[in-house]
């Protein structure tokens, strides 16, 4: 597996993930510092935007940790990290409102949410057995000709399974970016951030958005690097 050239496909996603993270921590920092102008915390401005869309049934709790924040559907409950429930900032009140958005999904049944709670399973499995699989096919190929086409079968299992993975990102993207513009659209109808800081919601927002591109970026460079390697055996 000594193929350093199949990493050319890799170290860009890496790059891309790395200033992604960092954008996101500089605009959720920058906007934390910054009060949303209507004295709403992120909890108060969550379970406005749950009614309005009907969701009084959605329960909101505090979570430790920061950015943890998530919708589950299974228990219909809206997990808000500290930094987030009980404060008034720009960033809070965006993030809170962005996770209401994946509760107003579910409620709606959103076609790409169902896909991609319905692989979750089976992408579970896959991203943490594909390299295995793709390990033991390279390791059988090269053994020789005895073992050679059944590596290939176990080699393109384990590919298949990083299929798997990179739809997941795929269909992760229009969940996320549609969970952001539901926010907006409520924080600017609800007036939930001050007129003049709304642009602050919306730098939050695309920072967020950022890293499930790049998230996706590194699981298709992952598949480029393997079929990379695969070629050259």
């Amino acid at each position: 597996m000594g193929d350093y050239g199949s990493m050319i496909f890799l170290i860009p996603a890496i790059i891309f993930t790395l200033i992604a993270q960092a954008r996101v921590k500089s605009a959720f920092n920058k906007w934390s510092r910054v009060d949303a102008g209507t004295g709403m915390t992120g909890a108060e401005a969550a379970r406005q935007m749950l009614d309005r869309n009907g969701l009084r049934d959605v329960d909101i709790a505090m979570v430790s940790g920061s950015l943890t924040d998530n919708y589950d559907p299974r228990s219909r409950r809206l997990n808000l990290s500290q930094s987030v429930y009980g404060s008034t900032s720009v960033s809070a009140v965006s993030v809170a409102c962005h996770e209401a958005g994946h509760a107003v999904q579910h409620a709606t049944d959103y076609a790409p949410l169902r896909i991609r709670s319905s692989i979750v399973p089976v992408v579970s499995f896959a991203s943490s057995f594909s390299w295995i699989l793709i390990m033991v096919g390279l390791l059988l190929i090269a053994s020789g000709d005895a073992f050679g086409a059944f590596g290939d079968t176990i080699f393109n299992i384990g590919v298949l399974a990083f299929v798997l993975v990179v739809v997941f990102h795929l269909v992760t993207l229009p969940v996320e970016f549609d969970a952001s513009n539901r926010a907006i659209k409520n924080i600017e109808a609800s007036g939930f951030v001050a007129g003049d800081k709304l642009s602050g919601s919306k730098a939050v927002l695309r920072a967020a958005a950022l890293t499930y591109v790049a998230a996706l970026a590194v699981s298709v460079a992952n598949l480029l690097r393997v079929l990379a390697i695969r070629g050259r055996r």
